[in-house]
């Protein structure tokens, strides 16, 4: 039995993994050697309704000066996060008094809408090559991790914050009460704290496994929020659903009492109680609904390489890590990944090592099926490929099933 993270009571895991490299940890051959693994499971508590990794490798391992992630990479997300910072500046009257700081602030892509506005902003990112991007757009960042001893120093340094954002990164942190300590501390009277990350209710409900790797060491839901706030005398006061990352949930907490408390919260929280997210009935047929995706894909995947075709794969993504080393997608199987990161080109994906090229490269090879690891962008992935892809091609999708078109 484990102890969760958030209440500290017993649980136990409700899927297995095995053994499993860090999701980002794309490399050269040399970087290979002795690559550090990690048993991943994951479990429920029934105390406080968290979906969490029973194990965690260090955040030095995960977040360093070579973390392969910039959000700045998709149109997509970059339109996205104008509109989030729009709406966080209309719901708190912002202007050059107040104080906006986002947690893990990674390339300033949300940050910067803030600068174009003359709205004081900080960043807070441990990742030092990230920083750097949001640095030399005059973005003010401090290169540390967010917890209640920098959250005293920062209102020293810059007083308190009118909001406090985080994107897909709240999920990252297992020491959850010094964030939310450090939070309450930073945050304005009338102050809110603004994240979004994966949800829980959209994993369970598309079986999007690959959703869960060793960064994500939760999966929120309103329940779970809820009672992570009330631990601290924060209160989860409103509810948003995002398309982004194949399903997330943005959350907006305050101090308790502050603020009144939308009636989206109440009918989340309801609907979360209906699918069972608060029991384990809602995650005892989870693990054999992944089984069934994997089946499905390494019959395809074995079926096409016996006819002879050339499959390759689409995005170098975190979530490719958790599929191809629990399925065991190799590079027999995959001959190679096409991605336009630079910092991953001409590297191997961790664990079962499939090279990952240029996706300038991608047009020439010809491949007569892609698999799409970046399913979360398929809609603007596809669209962009149209043409390319024409008749002859085909993509292979695997979430919430293994299909073909």
């Amino acid at each position: 039995m484990a102890k969760c993270l958030i209440s500290g009571s017993d649980y136990d895991h409700f899927i297995d993994f095995g053994e499993m490299p860090i999701a980002n940890a794309f490399g050269s051959k040399e970087d290979m050697i002795d690559e550090y693994t990690f048993p991943m499971k994951v479990g429920f508590c029934v105390e406080s309704k968290m979906v969490q990794l029973v194990n965690q490798p260090s955040r030095e391992r995960m977040f360093h000066e070579n973390y392969a992630f910039f959000s700045s990479t998709s149109d997509y997300m970059k339109k996205h996060f104008k509109k989030f910072a729009s709406s966080v500046s209309e719901l708190q009257s912002l202007s050059r008094d107040s104080l906006v700081v986002e947690i893990g602030s990674n390339d300033g892509i949300m940050l910067q809408n803030f600068l174009e506005s003359n709205i004081p902003c900080l960043g807070i990112e441990p990742s030092k090559n990230v920083a750097k991007v949001a640095s030399d757009k005059g973005i003010d960042v401090i290169t540390e991790f967010f917890d209640m001893q920098l959250a005293e120093s920062i209102v020293q340094t810059h007083g308190k914050a009118d909001a406090i954002l985080s994107a897909n990164v709240m999920c990252h942190i297992p020491y959850m009460h010094s964030i939310y300590d450090g939070v309450k501390f930073l945050l304005k009277e009338d102050g809110v704290f603004i994240f979004e990350d994966p949800y829980l209710g959209e994993v369970i409900e598309k079986t999007s496994f690959d959703q869960i790797y060793d960064e994500h060491v939760f999966l929120f839901s309103a329940l779970s929020i809820s009672h992570l706030a009330n631990m601290h005398d924060l209160e989860l006061i409103d509810v948003e659903h995002q398309i982004t990352h194949g399903g997330s949930m943005r959350y907006t907490l305050a101090h308790k009492g502050s603020k009144d408390v939308s009636t989206n919260v109440y009918e989340l929280v309801q609907r979360e109680k209906e699918l069972g997210l608060d029991t384990h009935s809602a995650y005892e047929g989870f693990a054999d609904s992944v089984d069934k995706i994997k089946s499905d894909l390494v019959e395809l995947l074995t079926k096409l390489k016996n006819d002879g075709k050339k499959v390759v794969a689409y995005g170098a993504t975190s979530k490719s890590t958790t599929v191809n080393n629990y399925f065991g997608i190799t590079p027999d199987l995959v001959e190679c990944i096409y991605d336009t990161t630079p910092i991953k080109q001409n590297k191997f994906s961790p664990g079962v090592h499939i090279p990952v090229l240029p996706y300038e490269e991608f047009h020439a090879s010809n491949p007569d099926y892609v698999l799409l690891y970046a399913w979360n962008h398929a809609q603007e992935i596809m669209e962009k490929e149209k043409e390319y892809m024409g008749d002859s091609k085909h993509w292979i999708t695997y979430i919430p099933s293994v299909k073909v078109t």
